[in-house]
Order: structure tokens, then sequence, then C-alpha cells
């Protein structure tokens, strides 16, 4: 089996869920239900079956079935039209809002409570996430994220009042008694620790200690680099002020926000649009002045002095078991973090871990997943970001396919709004063959029930995957899941240029991609998903001159007895294009010869997983480089998806290498002839050059869409 190269992608309703009381520490019912339901020690399953539970589990099985066997309609259909953001997203004034509500009730110990927009869809089975706050202890942090993490996670949010007085080591015991027990309850599942900069140091001192655990830990901004901080010179400074003297919270939120104007004109040079990003701005900037006396009550001047020694407390506490953590962890890093040294901090953390891998972002303010003030740059997405990641597993390991959440229709969105310049340029004709034989314009010929193995050839540098994987998407509402190179799975240690970031393929992952391997490619198509398979893999992807629509599959026949092992439909497609968009000047026969590039090759293949180790000939020739091309006036993708190969009932035939061996050779010989099809084809295409068809568009407005542009005639 082989992989889709490693430069494929470029970087790129809740129902109201019924009221509870909420119990305090002395027994009282307060009316805090509308928001969340609270716990003063622990809080309970987000779902539940209840007295009834084996009648009400069999109806929502039926719902279930039903709602599955109906015919959706396909909301993928127009990029353009879907919601930038989910509906029932929450944002900052709602913050405010809540936090009003909760501080005016506020008082006893620090408790657990789940948010009430997260229990709605929560599946008994979904894996506990526990989030530490930061600074401001309400638990309201992931506010803007309930309505995704309520979907994937049991969330329970710790509550720390503004009066509340207790030492970072009682905060570590509580925490970790509450992992102890849901450890106890569901060995088998992972619990996942989310902390803010204080929260993050929790964390950390929880993991520590508990090394035989299965826990996930993502930090936004941890503070255990507090010494070298802004905030450290406030603590004598707020010991020694008098009370009037206004330093508080609206003070640090200025320092972590930034400053707005530098981040207005960073975004103005970005985007372009000065009136839309300075509404958004001020929009902002209007709601955080709007409600600064809450922010002054969510934390007055002694909660501010005692949460500070917290922080230094808690940042000497996380460096000191520092070397203990084995747990699996992510870091979110902001560019534009003024309270802490965010970026040096988690670089030294990736150091310090055996496990640890890094998200930057660049335009982002130190609260991260609620006053970003990232204007230029997509809104922190957390469950996006820990799908992206590879982070989210219901088990001890995880699962490309029970383990897989497809993305969400703002997801898509995110991904054809980054790669819509890409979709013009290439403006992709798609042809398919129907049952009967018929070569149809569209993918009406792809089957809509899996499991179904996409194989073809693919071109310079995986540029192909892009329209191939949208297009269906958009027409057919089908999810095509890339099989690919290790190399975009894998994090490597000191990395160094041109080894590229890890969160490069980030919405690969989200899109589906899994790592190459027998098992990965079982899992699929006994999940009866769309697959994509290149048989060439990397030696095909980074060709050399001369080597265009030139097949480099391996001798064994290795797909085809998996796939008929399944029944899968097997479709041999062509795709031709890339000798339109550019020229190879330098190969790796070329590259080879410049000392400094060949050492550099040797470098990043020596370091790259290695396939096919038993293979001869020029499949076995994998080394990792990038070939120096030059760019031509953009012409056209041409893709054809041949007549659907039905391997069902063939599982004991295919035994037998011989017919397996046909089989291959058949699917192969198919490939290459789609390609021949499509390049004699293409010289008869009036709308081949970028300019015919610009000027196409321009004579038929309503002619839009880079995928309904006319070409050559059947």
């Amino acid at each position: 089996m082989a992989a889709i190269s490693a430069s494929t992608y470029p970087a790129a309703g809740v129902s109201p869920f019924s009221q509870r009381s909420a119990t305090s520490s002395s027994g009282g019912i307060r009316n805090l239900s509308r928001i969340l339901a609270v716990s003063t020690e622990r809080g309970g399953r987000g779902t539940g079956f209840g007295e009834n539970g084996k009648h009400e589990k069999q109806k929502l099985n039926q719902k279930v079935v039903k709602e599955e066997s109906e015919v959706k309609p396909n909301i993928y259909a127009n990029p353009e039209k879907l919601p930038e953001f989910e509906e029932d997203k929450k944002w900052l004034k709602d913050y405010f809002e809540e936090c009003k509500e909760m501080i005016r009730s506020d008082g006893g110990p620090p408790r657990w409570f789940s948010p009430l927009e997260c229990s709605s869809f929560t599946s008994p089975d979904c894996p506990l996430l526990l989030f530490l706050p930061g600074i401001d202890g309400t638990g309201l942090g992931l506010i803007m994220h309930h309505h995704k993490l309520g979907k994937l996670f049991n969330v329970w949010c710790l509550h720390i009042p503004a009066q509340d007085r207790t030492p970072f080591n009682e905060l570590v015991k509580l925490v970790e008694r509450t992992v102890r027990s849901e450890n106890y309850r569901s060995p088998n599942r992972p619990i996942y620790l989310v902390g803010e900069s204080i929260g993050a140091c929790l964390a950390i001192s929880v993991a520590a200690p508990n090394p035989d655990m299965d826990l996930i830990l993502v930090l936004s901004n941890p503070a255990a680099s507090f010494s070298q901080s802004q905030l450290q010179p406030l603590i004598p400074l707020l010991e020694m002020m008098p009370d009037e003297f206004p330093i508080n919270l609206p003070y640090i939120l200025s320092l972590a926000t930034g400053n707005p104007l530098t981040v207005l004109m960073d975004n103005v040079v970005k985007k372009g649009s000065l009136p839309q990003i300075i509404g958004e701005l001020s929009q902002d900037l209007a709601t955080m002045s709007s409600y600064l006396p809450v922010l002054a009550d969510i934390v007055p001047r002694q909660t501010l002095l005692w949460k500070l020694n917290l922080l230094k407390s808690g940042s000497a506490c996380a460096n000191s078991c520092l070397h203990a953590v084995k747990a699996q962890l992510l870091i979110l890093c902001s560019g534009r973090d003024q309270l802490l040294p965010s970026q040096e901090e988690s670089q030294r953390l990736q150091k310090a871990l055996l496990d640890c891998e890094i998200r930057m972002f660049d335009e982002s303010g130190h609260f991260l997943f609620l006053l970003c003030f990232s204007i230029g740059e997509d809104n922190v997405d957390l469950v996006t970001i820990i799908k992206g990641a590879s982070f989210y597993r219901r088990g001890k390991h995880f699962d490309c396919a029970s383990d897989f959440m497809p993305p969400t229709p703002s997801e898509f969105k995110k991904l054809h709004d980054s790669i819509s310049w890409v979709l013009t340029a290439t403006s992709p004709v798609m042809l398919s063959t129907l049952e009967d034989g018929k070569v149809v314009r569209g993918l009406a010929g792809i089957p809509s029930e899996g499991p179904v193995l996409f194989v073809g050839y693919h071109m310079l540098m995986g540029f192909e995957v892009i329209p191939l994987v949208v297009q269906i998407m958009m027409e057919r509402n089908i999810l095509v899941r890339g099989i690919a190179h290790p190399a975009m799975f894998v994090r490597v240690k000191d990395r160094r240029p041109p080894e590229p970031e890890l969160s490069d393929f980030d919405i690969l992952r989200v899109m589906g991609a899994v790592p190459v391997s027998a098992a990965n490619f079982y899992k699929l198509m006994s999940s009866k998903s769309h697959a994509l398979l290149y048989p060439g893999g990397i030696r095909e992807a980074l060709h050399r001159k001369g080597e265009e629509y030139k097949l480099f599959w391996p001798d064994k026949s290795e797909f085809v007895r998996m796939a008929a092992r399944f029944g899968a439909k097997i479709i041999p497609f062509g795709v031709v294009g890339e000798d339109d968009f550019a020229e190879i000047i330098l190969d790796y026969n070329d590259l080879i010869k410049i000392p400094w590039r060949r050492e550099e090759i040797e470098r990043v293949t020596s370091r790259t997983a290695k396939l096919r180790t038993d293979a001869s000939g020029e499949i076995a020739n994998q080394q990792m480089h990038i070939p120096w091309v030059l760019p031509k006036f953009p012409g056209r993708f041409y893709y054809y998806f041949g007549k659907p190969i039905l391997t069902e009932g063939m599982k004991v035939e295919l035994r037998e290498k011989k017919k397996c061996d046909e089989m291959y050779l058949h699917i192969k010989s198919e490939v290459e002839g789609r390609i021949d099809f499509l390049k004699n084809k293409r010289e008869k295409d009036p709308y081949r050059n970028l300019l015919s068809r610009a000027l196409y568009q321009a004579s038929h407005p309503g002619s839009t869409s880079p995928f309904h542009l006319p070409s050559f005639d059947l």
C-alpha cells in the first residue's frame, strides 16, 4: 500500500437541556439551573437512561436507525452558504452574562459543574474532559466551545469561587481525587485535562504522580514560566499599593489582549477589509468595556493577589515534577501573549516531555479560548484542534474508524475557503462511469454505499487530492478518506527545514486521512468507508523529469485481497494536468549532486518512516525531497473515474495468487487507460487555459463555480 504525498493540503443545533437544581456545599438549592449543573465534589454523567433505561435506549436506537435510513439533503453542495459557526455557539457577551449569574450567589469550596449545553448529545461512551480554569477561576473559559465539546466529551468544569483561598496543593488533591475516581469507573477510557495558565500547572501536577493513568493534557499558555512573566512584579506592587489604586483584572486583560491598534494594522495588511476588521475589533472592545464591573467582581484586588501567589506556587510545583509526566500533551501557544512568555515556554516543555506537540496561534492573546482579538486568524476551535492533532480517542489507542468524527459543516467551509484559489486555478473536469459503462460528466457513477476503494495515479506533489476530496464531498456528500504517508502523522524531534511541521497536515486528519498500514486499511474497509489509495506513493508523487503520468506500482497485488474480503467496489481513476501548472527543473537526480542538498535529503529520509522495505527496483526509491519546479500559466485538471470493479463474492477466488495478480494488472491498465483518454481529450478543450475560462465567466455571469465550466465534448 502507499500514501498520499506529504504536501497534499496547504496549511490552511444543540437542544436545551432540562433544568436542574444546583446544590451548594451547605445543602441549599440555588437557581443556577438555567446555566449549569453543579456538584460539590464530582459531577454526574451528562447522559443517563434512568429507571426505564432499557426501554428508552431501544427507542433511541430505533430513532437513530430511522434517521440513518432517511435520505438527507447534501448540505455541502454550496460551501459559500454554510454557516461559519454552529447555530448555538456562545460568545464573549454570554461569558460575562453567565459570570454575573454565577458570582451573584457564589461561595463555598471549589467544585465541578457540567454545562447544560454540553449534556444534550453526550454519549455514555464519550471520554471525560475536565476543564481547569485560568486566573478567572469561574470555569466558564470554554463557553465558546461548549456546543461542540458536548458532542464528543462528558465535560466537567472546575469552579473556584472568587473568595475561596484553597492553596494550590489542595486543588491538586481535589482534581486528583476526581481523576482517580473516574479512572476507576472507566479504566479503558482516557481522561482529558484541559488547562489554561494556572489550570495547565494543575494538569501537569496531577499527571506527574499518575504515570500509569491514561491522561491526555491540552494546555493553553501554561503558567510554568511565571517567574519570567510580566505578572511576577505585580505581587509586591499589589501588596504595597492602597486599595484605591486601579490595578485589577481589566488592567491584566489590557496586557493579555495586546495592542488593538497593532492588531488592526497587521490584519488590514493581511485581509485588506478595513471596515469589517474595525467592526469586529470594536465590537469586542465595546463588549469588554461594558462589562468592566463584572471583571472586577470576578477577580477583586485581594483575589487577584491571591491568584498571583497561586500562580507562583503552581509554577514551582509544575516545574518540580515535570520530569515525571508521561501523559500525552498538546500545547496551545499564543503568539501575542503579553502576560507569559508562552512561545519560549512551549518550546521548553516540548524538549522536556516525551510526548508533546505544539499548535501556534500567531495572532492570539493570552486568553486563547475567550479573549483572543485574533481578527486576522480563524477563531480558535478547540474541537477542531483536538481532531486535527489526532488527540481524540475513546479507548486506550486511537482507532481510525471508531474514533473518527467527520468534519462539521463549519470545518468543511473553512477548508473550502482556504483552498478556493486552488479550485479556481485548476477548474477541475470530473468524469465518471455508470454501471452500464456510459461515461458522464460529474460523479453520478460513484457508488454511495461503501466500502469503496479509489485507486489511481498520484500527480506531482499530490496536487490532485484537494479538488478530488472537495468535489466528491460537495456533489455526492461522500467523505473520501485518504491513506497517507506516515510522515504526516509522526512528529520529528528537533525538526529542521525542509521537514514540515506536523500541524501543516492537521486539515488532512480532520478530513479523515489515516497513516498507511494494513491494520488501518482493514478498518476503513470493515467500516464501509470510501478510501483513497495511491499504490505509487511517494515515488510517484515525487517523480523525476520526464516521468509524468508514469505509474510506479509494486509487483505485489497489495490491496486486491483486502478489498475482496469486504466486497469493496474498486474504482480505478486517472488524472492529468500537472504539466499544465509546473515544470520540474531540478529533480532528485539533480539535487543529489549538490553536496548540501544531498546531506539534507539523506537526513530527512533517514528520519522518515520506511515503507516497502522488502521492495526492489524504482518503487523502493523512497527518498524524501522536494523537486524544484517552474510554475506555468495555469491550465486545468481532468479526472476520469472508471466503472466500479465489483469484488463481492470473489473472496475465495482471489485467494489464488494468479487470479489476484490478474485483477491487479487489470486495475493498473484501467488507470493507464483513463490517463491516456484524458491526455487526448484535453487537447480539444477550448477552456483548458485559465485566461479562456476567465473570459467565459466574464461573459456568463452565472457561471461562477470552477467545477461547472464547459470543456471538451464526450
